[in-house]
């Protein structure tokens, strides 16, 4: 009787011991939901484009295409519906990128930031990738009065164009026309 007494005791021990762990592994179990968010339909662009600096930023934007891509800080952007999505390359894969995380600049753009005048410099894709830390590093845009005052028209509708002296002009090389042409 002594012999069963203890063996009920020693079984109900652990069986309590056991109901108490269980109770914390329960209590430790988290949930973790995730919302997957598609990337934007896909816009490929067949070889590397020119970008125009957006006055008054940093920011690039690509110009003449019927979707918004935008180089900033060594990074492409692309705003789809209301969210912003991030790659390594004009052409993706774009990954989706929290508010939180969209770089203040690129908030902030102009609303007309995509109307770019027809003949506002171009830099070439090379250029860019080649210069574009050393631009920002250096304050290089902040020297270019087109860039400062924006995209005004001029009195014929197109863009004046203003060069300053000793100015770099990124677009221009041998053989090329005002623009980058």
């Amino acid at each position: 009787m002594k012999k069963r007494m203890l063996v009920t005791i020693f079984v109900g021990t652990i069986l309590l011991m056991n109901m108490g762990y269980s109770n914390r592994v329960i209590a430790a179990t988290n949930v973790n939901a995730q919302i997957r968010i598609p990337p934007p339909p896909p816009f490929l662009i067949p070889a590397p484009p020119p970008v125009v600096v957006i006055p008054r930023t940093y920011v690039y934007a690509v110009p003449e295409i019927e979707v918004d891509i935008l180089f900033y800080h060594g990074h492409w952007y692309r705003p789809h519906e209301g969210r912003w999505y991030r790659s390594r390359s004009y052409n993706g894969p774009w990954a989706y990128l929290p508010p939180r995380s969209v770089p203040r600049p690129l908030i902030e753009l102009p609303p007309d930031h995509h109307r770019i005048p027809p003949g506002y410099r171009r830099i070439p894709h090379r250029d860019l990738k080649n210069n574009w830390s050393g631009w920002e590093r250096r304050r290089h845009w902040d020297r270019d009065r087109e860039w400062r005052e924006g995209w005004r028209r001029g009195p014929e509708g197109r863009e004046p164009h203003h060069m300053e002296k000793g100015e770099h002009r990124p677009d221009r090389g041998p053989g090329r026309g005002r623009h980058g042409d």
